[in-house]
């Protein structure tokens, strides 16, 4: 008789392929699009940053206005519509209103807002929204589970705020992966661990960036390139020095309406990965959890529900 944790296994693996002829692609997502520009300024860079994060609001912006969020002078908001394919910021505001109603389609006119608690909800239910479109086509996240599994040892980074998301994938991927490496320590010890995981034959990373993204993260990322590994990453950004550094970057949005951001995206975006790796060896799988519940049911790991 499977666990609970077994059957799931077994139930859920992720089919390739969309789901429907026409699968409808995130705000976010399109934004990333729009915005790829490999020579966009570091200035550019946080004018795109600014309206991926605040799609709804800064899309209905004059260009003052949208200048005085960013920190930005008017002519660098001209000249951003330009390197991003546009006659000018009207026209780019307009290609954004459009992104941004299309969110809003079948939404009442006239909503509750509730509560600084309710919004905060309401927030991280558009960050699963999101994440879901961008699920419409799981190939990718299929392939770099199979990549991930493959990578012995396979390393897990995050630092600083990042490191209960890594320690949470790292903990489960153990129990489906037979060689798992924590680093949730910068500077040195995080090179040496890079390193070593890279001599013992290793060759994925995958790191978190979450916010406030720190600057160790973005060193340690380079010194695993630099070693030869490859990093997948998940983090909040869709544009950015971690983003240029990396792979391939899942882009997840964070709730941040209370005083500390909250990842129910990320989480998410954790599991479909796990379910990938899963998926890539069911039968290293299935052994690696049965000799786990058997090693839980001689010692006693869990109280009897």
């Amino acid at each position: 008789m499977p666990s609970p944790q077994q059957a799931r296994a077994q139930a859920s693996a992720i089919t390739s392929g969309r789901t429907a002829p026409e699968a409808e692609v995130s705000p976010t997502a399109q934004l990333r699009t729009l915005f790829d520009r490999p020579r966009l300024s570091p200035g550019q860079r946080r004018i795109a940053q600014y309206l991926i994060e605040h799609l709804t609001e800064a899309a209905f912006l004059s260009i003052t206005d949208l200048a005085d969020r960013v920190g930005v002078s008017q002519p660098s908001v001209t000249r951003f519509a330009s390197a991003v394919g546009f006659s000018g910021y009207p026209a780019l505001r307009e290609r954004l209103q459009t992104i941004a109603l299309g969110t809003r389609s079948g939404a009442p006119a006239e909503e509750m807002r509730g509560n600084e608690l309710q919004a905060a909800v309401d927030a991280e239910i558009e960050n699963l929204e999101n994440l879901r479109r961008d699920f419409a086509d799981p190939d990718r996240v299929i392939d770099i589970g199979r990549k991930l599994a493959a990578s012995t040892p396979l390393t897990v980074l995050g630092l600083r705020i990042s490191v209960s998301l890594a320690e949470y994938f790292a903990y489960a991927a153990r129990r489906v992966h037979p060689d798992v490496r924590l680093v949730t320590r910068g500077g040195s010890v995080a090179y040496d661990a890079l390193l070593q995981s890279r001599e013992a034959g290793g060759t994925w990373v995958l790191a978190f960036s979450m916010p406030r993204h720190a600057q160790e993260t973005l060193t340690a990322v380079r010194v695993a390139r630099g070693a030869g590994l490859r990093v997948a990453l998940i983090t909040d950004l869709a544009l950015g020095p971690v983003v240029d550094e990396a792979d391939v970057t899942f882009a997840t949005g964070t709730g941040s309406r209370l005083v500390f951001d909250s990842y129910a995206a990320p989480g998410v975006m954790c599991s479909a990965l796990l379910q990938a790796m899963t998926d890539a060896d069911p039968e290293r799988t299935q052994a690696r959890l049965e000799e786990y519940e058997q090693l839980a049911d001689q010692h006693q790991f869990f109280l009897r529900d």
